[in-house]
């Protein structure tokens, strides 16, 4: 019997988000003079969560932690071509296609915010300035292609994966989910940069 199972804890899910509204942010209001507090402030939410998903990566719950998205790359090769032939294998978490853009959005973002912060300094040169529009530029291509790959695969699997990770739940006949959501630190997780906009901005 097919049932609704939860997959995705509300830290992952508000992290899920939130970086994506962090990095829209700071996008939009990057060549502004006028909105220059703004763009750094949610560079520096955006590092702060980034730094979080990287130790949630750690002791977060099943499918939250990295080890359950480590594939080889023989496995992400295989399975890309599986799609293609409309018979690639169902994952509960995150399949090997998926894995290879959340690695990419990790580091991106990671290279992304460090070279932000050193950009600031007085003594920053042309190089780390330019780094930093080269990481933005892929992130955009990077983020295009995740899009396309969760619609693609929502397709294939039947599946909305936009509203798993709303929800966290899927559909499963046999595989078991998580048992805790620790909703609590999702909202922790959602406070906390919100105080820190309002702190920031004031200043």
């Amino acid at each position: 019997m097919i049932r609704k199972i939860l997959v995705w804890d509300a830290p992952t899910r508000v992290f899920h988000w939130a970086q994506a509204l962090s990095f829209g942010v700071a996008y939009f209001t990057a060549e502004s003079e006028r909105y220059r507090d703004i763009h750094i402030a949610f560079g520096y939410i955006m590092l702060a969560l980034i730094l979080f998903r990287l130790l949630w990566g750690f002791i977060g719950t099943r499918y939250a932690r990295f080890s359950s998205f480590l594939f080889k790359p023989g496995e992400i090769v295989a399975y890309l071509v599986s799609m293609f032939r409309r018979r690639q294998e169902h994952y509960l978490g995150h399949n090997p296609a998926g894995s290879v853009s959340v690695w990419l959005l990790l580091m991106l973002g990671l290279l992304l915010c460090v070279t932000g912060v050193m950009a600031l300094q007085d003594d920053a040169g042309d190089f780390v300035v330019e780094m930093h529009d080269i990481a933005t530029d892929i992130m955009l291509f990077v983020i295009f292609l995740h899009v396309a790959g969760v619609t693609v695969s929502s397709v294939l699997h039947h599946e909305n994966l936009v509203r798993t990770m709303i929800t966290g739940l899927k559909s499963s006949a046999s595989e078991i989910g998580i048992q805790r959501s620790h909703n609590w630190l999702g909202l922790l997780l959602l406070a906390l940069p919100v105080a820190f906009l309002f702190v920031f901005l004031r200043n």
